[in-house]
């Protein structure tokens, strides 16, 4: 046994070390003590790693608790379906991470539990839990504010572009167009709410690669041509935050795209006056009650429900030919991670046109 010494300056500024004897009635304390606590059984959640596999396991069984199951059903569908544009609007998923977000949903899919947001670059524990609370006060806040009636809102909050009330009374048939970083929509819907045409463009890929303001023509006029006549054309209206300057190369592909169309449809169709027309895309979320927060969400079963309604019911609220259900229901379908939002959108978008600004009355 080693026993407890002491140091001792020489002249000359050396130390000694002495070993001291002590006496053991002295000694046992400090030796029981030591004992004592060199026996004591040492619990595993005294020594974490945070770095470990373990702790994130751990803490991601520690995340679902947090939150109930319709919180997390909130909070999977915003990150699901939220724009990168959306994203970005939350305080801790400003930057790369709303970026990442969307490039974990077009690698992997939709995100099926929270414990797999930790997946995504830059998101631990702590962070995954401010993003989900930040996604859930949003919604909290806007709850306890006065809901806003269709009624308290101006021809101008929900279009743009100045154009009468009565010549959009008059209008036998409206195209409503939706287009995002890959895909462009289209839903010709007449006058009765009956749709005419509903399809998605395939060969709009133009962020896939870096593209030449002739090359945007050319697909853009493309998808012009095949798009049927109308009385009017609506385009869907975003809004971006550019200080996000992670966004930036996506607003300018919103931009080019919404200018050029502006400018084809114009040309192509209108022949006595402005015929394109650009409407709110939180409107419309609101109108079909779609917002949590400031975020849009899917409108997928929404539109699901029309199909549904239009072969059981006398009178539904949106009509389809009976030649085609079939066909559209197909369109309905979601192959491995494909997602048809802006089908979806275009669709909701020219119902919301008629019901808003067209049947309702005029303040």
């Amino acid at each position: 046994m080693s026993f407890p010494g002491v140091l001792r300056l020489f002249p000359g500024g050396k130390w000694k070390y002495f070993q001291v004897a002590l006496c053991p009635s002295l000694y046992q304390p400090f030796l029981s003590c030591c004992q004592r606590k060199s026996v004591a059984p040492v619990k595993k959640t005294d020594f974490v790693s945070v770095s470990s596999d373990e702790s994130l396991k751990d803490n991601g069984k520690k995340l679902e608790g947090l939150y109930s199951s319709e919180e997390k059903s909130t909070i999977l569908q915003v990150l699901n379906t939220a724009s990168l544009n959306e994203l970005a609007a939350f305080t801790f998923l400003r930057g790369r991470k709303s970026v990442n977000i969307i490039k974990h949903r077009e690698k992997h899919g939709p995100f099926q539990d929270l414990e797999s947001l930790m997946e995504v670059p830059l998101f631990q524990y702590k962070i995954t839990v401010k993003v989900c609370d930040s996604i859930l006060q949003p919604i909290l806040k806007t709850e306890k504010k006065e809901k806003r009636t269709p009624e308290n809102w101006s021809l101008g909050k929900i279009t743009k572009s100045k154009i009468e009330r009565k010549k959009l009374k008059a209008a036998n048939s409206i195209v409503s167009i939706v287009f995002g970083k890959e895909k462009i929509a289209w839903t010709h819907l007449d006058s009765k709410l009956m749709v005419l045409d509903w399809q998605q463009g395939n060969n709009f890929k133009l962020m896939k690669e870096t593209s030449s303001s002739s090359a945007y023509l050319e697909t853009i006029s493309s998808i012009v041509s095949e798009i049927p006549e109308a009385d009017f054309y609506i385009l869907e209206k975003r809004t971006f935050s550019l200080q996000q300057t992670a966004l930036f190369p996506v607003v300018l592909h919103f931009h080019i795209v919404e200018a050029m169309l502006y400018s084809l449809l114009n040309k192509t169709f209108a022949q006595d006056g402005h015929r394109v027309l650009s409407m709110s895309r939180n409107v419309v979320g609101k109108h079909f009650d779609l917002m949590l927060g400031n975020v849009r969400t899917s409108g997928m079963a929404v539109v699901r429900q029309f199909i549904s309604d239009s072969t059981s019911k006398a009178e539904p609220r949106v009509s389809f030919p009976s030649e085609n259900v079939m066909r559209y229901r197909g369109m309905m379908e979601i192959h491995g991670r494909e997602r048809k939002e802006e089908l979806w959108d275009s669709l909701l978008q020219a119902v919301a046109f008629y019901e808003l600004l067209v049947f309702r009355p005029s303040p």
